[in-house]
């Protein structure tokens, strides 16, 4: 068995001005609403497409940090306040997290440390956390098939990120780029949402037949919101390191061309 014995990804990876503009950037996203969510009276914004894309740029750690200030910001300033109020920056950091885990990652969801441990990559446990959350509230354990259709369409998204994002990341090949990004962020985006749905359960009550629609409805959400990212997120990445700001994964030794 190979053993990655450098745990992928827990790190900064810019500059903290840079870091603190991309938070702005953020923030900033939260004064656009798109469109509303389902049963809550709040609407979505351009945040759900940036955070995401936190964690791509900056790593999971660096960009956990830009999505969560930013999401804290934008609650202040947006005229639509976000869906959880002042802890919806949860959401955008979790997001942020998960998809920075899986773009960072050197292609082992699972690796063993030097003593034998067991380390499972981040974005496996935030889709483990989520799922269990969801089985601890009455109306989650009797809508089996959302979580097996939402959180098994974004763990499955997620394993390819594992095998492809970060080769397909660093590759010069601009589509690569693009199917990097919109994987990164599918999963991403999912990852967060298992954290808010379990959040929206405990705090809205929403009834059973909101969440059988939403069975449908948010993985088409996340499809359009992960599509934007994208198309916004590859030209970012690469221009960006073009004027010496560097974003992504950044390439080593060990990386293969």
């Amino acid at each position: 068995m190979k053993i990655n014995r450098t745990h992928p990804v827990i790190k900064f990876s810019s500059h903290p001005a840079v870091l603190s503009v991309w938070a702005a950037v953020v923030a900033a996203g939260y004064l656009l609403p798109t469109f509303p969510i389902l049963g809550t009276g709040s609407h979505f914004t351009l945040a759900n497409v940036l955070n995401p894309l936190s964690g791509i740029f900056f790593g999971p750690l660096g960009g956990a940090v830009c999505s969560a200030a930013g999401g804290f910001v934008g609650f202040l300033i947006a005229p639509v306040k976000p869906m959880l109020g002042p802890a919806s920056f949860v959401i955008g950091m979790t997001t942020a997290f998960t998809a920075g885990c899986i773009a960072w990652s050197r292609g082992f969801p699972i690796s063993i440390s030097k003593d034998g441990n067991f380390i499972f990559n981040g974005a496996i446990i935030i889709y483990l956390i989520g799922t269990i959350l969801w089985f601890t509230q009455e109306i989650g354990r009797s809508i089996i098939r959302f979580p097996l259709i939402y959180y098994g369409l974004g763990f499955s998204v997620m394993i390819a990120g594992f095998i492809f994002a970060r080769r397909f990341l660093l590759s010069k090949n601009m589509l690569l780029k693009f199917i990097a990004v919109w994987i990164c962020s599918f999963a991403g985006l999912i990852g967060g949402a298992s954290i808010g749905n379990f959040l929206s359960l405990v705090l809205f009550k929403l009834p059973r037949e909101v969440w059988m629609m939403l069975t449908i409805a948010a993985p088409v959400e996340r499809l359009i919101f992960a599509l934007v990212a994208m198309l916004a997120g590859a030209p970012l990445l690469a221009g960006l390191n073009k004027i010496g700001v560097f974003v992504g994964p950044m390439e080593d030794e060990s990386d293969e061309n």
